[in-house]
């Protein structure tokens, strides 16, 4: 069967609009630039905007590499009130009339820091015996949520001027969900909160100054030379593997390596084991392998 749309392959940081969903911004992107193939590098809510790193062709094959990267966000918490959902979607289930000033504020972020504990909303995308706890939550259950370790490197109050509402941002690992951070800043300081404003400004390298928005893109498919001009605001595919070790290869090894036949790395130097190594030929990347007791196995390869 033919395959629908073009062998385009890049990343594209996309400013993800409000109200859009990321399942909705990958079809809008690969819509947009006809790709064959497309997927992002990490979730972001309808309710969330910003850094949404979107896979076209063979950089689908590196997502694993962008969901694993640090994540930064800016975000609200509204004082006074926790949520079913943990946001301002969900249903009040419990009010406060205590609002925290600055000082209170500033005093308990550092209990947030390094590897905390955390528990996921029962809204949220993780399965239980199978099936997605928001699924079971919207059916009226109330899933048991286990705790999971987390990892915040930075937490810091942005403004606290209005006494109903505060702004923060984080610098978290992946797994974060900064719904649950938001509602449990709220339980510490005693006044319960929830989650009303969410942006992503970082996800593993990309950062805001390499996001583009869907106006700039869509002027962008009205040019004349459209194709070109989508193009050049792709990032490559490796780009989101500059933290594992680069391996380049002769001409036979990356004859074998095509044909799926594991390389004997000689030499006192050799590597003997890792887990992920980036291997080029050439200059050109010719995919993701491993390892193991010093021989090269193919995990992923890209067809370039």
């Amino acid at each position: 069967m033919k395959k629908r749309g073009l062998p385009i392959h890049g990343w594209v940081v996309f400013d993800k609009p409000l109200g859009m969903s990321s399942t909705q911004a990958v079809g809008k992107i690969r819509c947009l630039f006809n790709a064959e193939k497309a997927g992002h590098g990490g979730t972001l809510d309808p309710l969330a905007t910003g850094l949404l790193p979107i896979a076209l062709g063979e950089a689908t094959k590196t997502v694993q590499w962008a969901m694993d990267g640090r994540k930064k966000y800016e975000f609200r918490i509204k004082w006074g009130a926790e949520t079913a959902t943990d946001d301002l979607e969900g249903a009040i289930t419990a009010t406060s009339e205590v609002r925290p000033d600055q000082i209170s504020i500033e005093s308990i972020l550092k209990e947030f820091l390094g590897e905390i504990t955390q528990i996921p909303p029962i809204y949220s995308a993780l399965k239980i015996d199978g099936e997605r706890a928001y699924d079971l939550a919207r059916a009226g259950e109330t899933p048991e949520m286990k705790p999971r370790q987390v990892m915040i490197e930075e937490l810091k109050l942005l403004d606290a001027s209005n006494p109903q509402q505060a702004d923060f941002e984080v610098v978290c690992g992946k797994g974060t969900y900064i719904r649950a951070l938001a509602r449990d800043i709220g339980r510490k300081l005693g006044c319960l909160g929830h989650l009303t404003l969410l942006r992503r400004t970082q996800a593993g390298p990309f950062s805001e100054r390499d996001m583009i928005s869907l106006e700039s893109l869509e002027e962008l498919s009205h040019k004349s030379d459209r194709d070109e001009a989508l193009k050049s605001v792709l990032h490559s595919i490796v780009t989101v593997l500059d933290g594992i070790p680069a391996l380049a290869v002769m001409d036979g090894q990356a004859a074998q390596l095509r044909q799926g036949q594991s390389v004997l790395l000689r030499g006192a130097n050799a590597p003997i084991n890792c887990e992920a190594v980036l291997v080029t030929h050439e200059g050109r990347p010719l995919g993701i392998c491993e390892i193991a007791q010093g021989s090269l196995k193919t995990k992923r390869l890209f067809n370039l």
